[in-house]
């Protein structure tokens, strides 16, 4: 029995008050991937929904509760992705959505958080610096803070994606899954342990972002002062005790890519799966790069989390 902060009755529960648009993403195998990578992939497809992230399905959580409780207005910080899920989610329940980001996140997400009718507020620095800032406006207006990774509705509605890989028609023997602050990783790994428990659960960080991944290794909080990578969606310093708490549980390894994996991630999603995904979204990818011997001849399915991506700077590092 898992001992985390995550419940399978409620993700099954969960899938009643999402939105469709985000339920049931497509999961193939790609051969094509597989013939250049030397293991069979199967790509669970997350970008194919209004926001082209999986972070609706933890943001329709939080909208719909706050909704019933007659509540108005909420604020988060975000990188970019949760911004846009939460914008979504809560102009369709007439919330009114501040969402805090660093002035370096992509413009393609900020343009896209505006035309969603939220309230932009950018901060210099990053985004730890914005989470500080949301906190302080949430005190200020007497308004919901939303924490992603931290409030449980993050979690098990990003832990949906598991209930769909455990019943999906390819069977594999590891998942690969992006990690930043936790909420996909814990979710999705909680499902996959309760109900495919020899599936192995490895989580991916860039080798510039890496205070999650020493963290779950030193079974500790571990905080870097800065981070450097493309990975934007993945970029936190702090990571939040009672996430570390439940990753341990779940994660069977946490391994750290570099920049070039990445970006070389990247180029055959969109040489061979014809996939134009954001640096996150290509952690999976970029882990089997570094590592071919450990995947040789397994069945490896990858979450491919987001495909919100400046063109500029993608096709800048696509055609290096």
């Amino acid at each position: 029995m898992l001992n985390t902060r995550l419940n399978l009755d409620r993700i099954r529960a969960a899938r009643q008050v999402i939105d469709p648009s985000f339920l049931d993403t497509p999961l193939y195998e790609c051969d094509a991937l597989a013939g250049h990578l030397g293991c069979t992939v199967s790509i669970k497809l997350e970008t194919a929904n209004p926001v082209r992230s999986f972070k609706g399905r933890g943001t329709e959580l939080v909208a719909s509760l706050l909704a019933d409780q007659g509540r108005s207005a909420v604020v988060c910080a975000s990188a970019g992705n949760l911004g846009q899920a939460l914008a979504w989610s809560g102009r369709r329940r007439g919330l009114d959505v501040t969402v805090v980001a660093s002035r370096r996140a992509p413009t393609a997400k900020l343009d896209r958080i505006r035309a969603l009718g939220a309230e932009l507020e950018l901060v210099e620095g990053d985004f730890d610096t914005a989470r500080e800032q949301a906190a302080t406006i949430a005190r200020q207006r007497g308004i919901r803070l939303v924490e992603d990774s931290l409030d449980i509705e993050t979690c098990e509605g990003a832990a949906t994606i598991g209930l769909e890989l455990a019943t999906g028609t390819p069977t594999f023997d590891t998942v690969l899954i992006a990690l930043g602050g936790g909420a996909m990783a814990t979710g999705v790994g909680h499902v996959l342990k309760t109900l495919l428990p020899a599936v192995e659960v490895i989580c991916v960080q860039p080798l510039g972002a890496p205070a999650m991944t020493r963290s779950w290794h030193e079974r500790r909080v571990i905080t870097t002062d800065s981070t450097d990578t493309i990975a934007d969606g993945v970029a936190g310093r702090h990571p939040i005790p009672a996430v570390l708490d439940d990753l341990l549980q779940v994660a069977d390894d946490a391994v750290l890519v570099q920049e070039t994996s990445i970006i070389a991630g990247m180029r055959m999603l969109l040489e061979h799966a014809g996939l134009v995904v954001e640096p996150s979204a290509a952690l999976g990818v970029a882990a089997v790069l570094e590592d071919p011997d450990r995947f040789a001849g397994r069945h490896v399915a990858t979450i491919l989390c987001g495909s919100n991506v400046d063109l500029d700077a993608y096709h800048r590092w696509v055609r290096r």
